[in-house]
């Protein structure tokens, strides 16, 4: 259900190390696959509006008219202009400037916060292999500093498949300290061993590939089998939305024509007649069959669900819908 766009560059700059300048392009390293949900009206689909409306006289406000506002902690609120705003420091340096290499272990990852590829540009492809190998060579991080929107961060480059990549970190203060301790406990000599046994039962190198969203695939699938069953609420709206709510009900016509034309019938609306036409594109979207194997018992569990739904889907619901569209 995702989409895989081409990378952007969302900088440029250049990265400074003693008298070496690399002129290099910023690329997103990281995307969100999380899956997202409308909030839409139970009864009919319709999308949940809102608007903005002050607390004080409960009149609604209108963009222009929304200020920055700093609330103290006793409470009072205080209105920040944009004069005010642009009087505070910020910067526009298109640098990266590297502060020191440090030893790899002395950077805690809870620091980490973004990561994104650095990409040479011009003549920036042998300084770039320099410090590439230089990092390699020293097993160290850069620690730099970088003016990303306008505001300073400190950020680190290391190396990842031969690219540089850049993370940048929160502010020490940024960073909580727990309000808690653990006590150690009284621990028996025989529930360590028992406990190093099962480190060396399960001790392994780390593999991505071997670990798989079951929630985004299991609600994939779930979609898929209301799409062939009928279950979607067409708003006069919802063509105009996006794009995924066209593909949506363009799957369900193709679901309705190809159902009809198995049973022999004539599928006499204007959007059947095109989309029997695409009935084996429609053949290879529609099934949930083909879906990626199922690992765990969740999965196995929404795949059985979603085949008691998919046999009474391909008769009466598809025959009412037809109706309705007629």
């Amino acid at each position: 259900m995702g989409h895989a766009y081409p990378m952007r560059a969302i900088w440029k700059g250049a990265v400074s190390f003693g008298l070496v300048s690399v002129p290099v392009k910023l690329y997103a390293a990281t995307e969100s696959h999380d899956v997202s949900f409308r909030q839409v009206h139970a009864k009919d689909g319709g999308r949940i509006k809102y608007q903005r409306v002050c607390s004080l006289d409960g009149e609604e406000v209108a963009y222009a008219d929304i200020a920055k506002g700093y609330e103290t902690e006793d409470g009072e609120m205080v209105i920040l202009t944009d004069d005010d705003m642009a009087d505070l420091p910020s910067t526009s340096s298109r640098e990266i400037a590297v502060e020191k290499f440090v030893p790899r272990d002395q950077i805690d990852p809870l620091l980490f916060e973004k990561s994104y590829y650095l990409e040479p540009e011009g003549a920036g492809a042998k300084p770039y292999a320099l410090l590439r190998q230089a990092l390699l060579d020293a097993d160290r991080m850069a620690v730099v500093t970088v003016a990303l929107r306008q505001r300073t961060s400190i950020a680190v480059l290391r190396v990842k498949d031969d690219v540089i990549v850049l993370q940048t970190m929160m502010w020490p203060d940024e960073i909580r300290t727990p309000d808690f301790s653990v006590e150690p406990g009284d621990v028996k000599d025989s529930e360590v061993k028992m406990a190093q046994m099962l480190v060396e039962t399960l001790a392994g190198d780390f593999d991505a590939s071997e670990f798989e969203d079951d929630y985004a695939g299991a609600v994939e699938a779930l979609v898929k089998s209301k799409i062939e069953g009928g279950e979607i609420k067409r708003t006069e709206t919802s063509t105009k939305t996006s794009g995924e709510v066209v593909d949506l009900l363009a799957a369900l016509q193709k679901s309705v024509a190809a159902a009809k034309s198995a049973r022999g019938e004539e599928t006499d609306e204007p959007a059947a007649k095109k989309t029997a036409a695409k009935k084996s594109t429609a053949a290879k979207k529609a099934p949930a069959k083909k879906a990626p194997a199922k690992k765990t018992a969740a999965k196995k569990t929404a795949a059985k669900k979603t085949a008691a739904k998919k046999a009474p889907a391909k008769k009466a619901p598809a025959k009412k819908q037809a109706k309705k569209a007629s």
